[in-house]
């Protein structure tokens, strides 16, 4: 909530509708000067206040709470991932960062390694993708053996690991969701 400026989002949307705030002021029945310092970020407004100024400007009472989101954040450059390392395996976040519903990464499995002893399981969904190389995956009771341009869904909760018992490094794209490593 700390990146919610409700002022300064009451005068966009006013002046999306070209309406100075002696308009809106008038239309909303408030004082210009409270008006004023709602936009300006020196009064806060009630409850009932918000519901008069998103009636009034047609927009839903939610989006003054909405947060503000620097899209400059939502860039990772190539050389600025985060690089984790777990155990044999390195990751890549290419995701800025773990907030919200999805993460996406790289992990790259070098020759003769696992991504566990055994079965491992999380409560997210994953999708993974073979960029280069191959690699076993174990999904349950069962063993496949991907290459590049493979691709897998796992599902919540079932058990699974990578393995990596060839000459080349395997990596894998993959997303999941929630993010959780």
């Amino acid at each position: 909530m700390e990146n919610i400026d409700i002022g300064n989002k009451v005068k966009k949307y006013r002046e999306a509708k070209g309406w100075s705030s002696r308009e809106l002021a008038k239309q909303a029945d408030i004082t210009p000067s409270m008006l004023s310092q709602i936009e300006r970020g020196l009064a806060n407004p009630s409850i009932q206040t918000l519901k008069i100024l998103a009636k009034t400007l047609d927009v839903p009472t939610f989006s003054f709470f909405l947060e503000e989101v620097n899209t400059g954040d939502l860039i990772v450059r190539s050389g600025q991932r985060k690089k984790m390392i777990i155990g044999n395996l390195s990751y890549e976040l290419l995701s800025s960062d773990f907030t919200g519903n999805l993460a996406t990464a790289i992990m790259n499995v070098p020759p003769n390694t696992s991504s566990s002893e055994k079965l491992l399981e999380h409560k997210g969904e994953e999708v993974a993708f073979i960029v280069e190389g191959k690699i076993k995956v174990y999904l349950g009771e069962e063993e496949y053996l991907l290459e590049a341009g493979d691709s897998v869904k796992i599902p919540a909760n079932l058990k699974h690991k990578w393995e990596n018992n060839f000459t080349q490094q395997a990596v894998v794209l993959f997303s999941v969701t929630p993010p959780v490593f």
